[in-house]
């Protein structure tokens, strides 16, 4: 079992992977605005990721496929106020990279700028290896993704778990390898078998942090919403509910209703 090596004030791109040389887990969690975002810094959280499950979470769209480049500014500038200490990551969203690697340039610079985020996120491997080395090139620093790549929906048709067949790990292996190699601090392996993530991370000197990906990673990630039980519909295999906030906060809203309908609320000591 791994302990904290170092007592980082400030975590940085350098930091993580400090701590994977030094065996500390990297831990990583989701926010979108200024109050989660302080809760999260504050309990120590490595890394925050602003991630383009805004749609999903803060939209409620189906896919994260809607999410704008604006929207996505607008969220993590909200986070970056709240922040003593985490990484910042902020997901380009869909349709801000893809196409042409000038685009995803100005993409990248448009979140730095207006957001103040520290890093920028893109799904894919080598058909994104371009605009990965044009933003590398502008001194930003890029996390990558591979494996599950919600993005992609639409291409893969499901959200079952990716790799499974040899073909497919040796690709993703590949472009793990060509990620580090093009530049990129940090790799997010989504929903993909635990041997075949630990080998990824055990190859490569660059964290690896996982999501459905096992226990032999560098790190872990988990949508915030979901871990504290907020959403109730979306019941994985890697998701560890940390709490049951939903009934929580439904019966406190109901226990609202009824104190204000009964005269209960206010009483006497709130009012002026």
């Amino acid at each position: 079992m791994s302990t904290a090596k170092k007592d980082y004030k400030r975590v940085t791109v350098k930091s993580l992977i400090e701590m994977k040389s030094n065996g500390e887990k990297i831990s990583m969690l989701t926010a979108y605005d200024y109050t989660m975002a302080k809760i999260v810094d504050g309990a120590g959280v490595d890394v925050i990721l602003v991630g383009d499950s805004a749609s999903n979470v803060m939209a409620g769209h189906e896919t994260t496929l809607p999410i704008t480049l604006d929207q996505m500014i607008y969220h993590a500038s909200s986070v970056v106020r709240a922040i003593d200490r985490a990484l910042i990551v902020v997901d380009l969203p869909f349709g801000s990279y893809q196409s042409d690697p000038k685009e995803a340039l100005r993409s990248a610079i448009r979140i730095m700028k207006e957001s103040g985020g520290h890093s920028v996120k893109l799904e894919g491997g080598k058909e994104v290896k371009e605009s990965i080395k044009r933003i590398l090139n502008a001194g930003i620093p890029v996390m990558g993704h591979l494996g599950l790549t919600p993005q992609s929906i639409y291409k893969f048709g499901t959200y079952t778990v990716r790799a499974k067949e040899e073909r497919e790990a040796e690709k993703l292996k590949e472009d793990a390898l060509m990620l580090q190699k093009a530049g990129c601090f940090a790799i997010v392996l989504e929903k993909v078998p635990a041997k075949l993530a630990k080998e990824v991370a055990e190859s490569l000197t660059i964290p690896i942090i996982g999501i459905g990906a096992g226990n032999g990673v560098d790190g872990q990630v988990l949508v915030t919403h979901d871990m504290l039980g907020m959403t109730h519909e979306f019941n994985p295999r890697f998701l560890r509910r940390y709490l049951d906030l939903y009934s929580e906060m439904t019966s406190t809203f109901k226990q609202y209703v009824a104190d204000v309908k009964s005269i209960d609320f206010p009483n006497d000591n709130e009012q002026y």
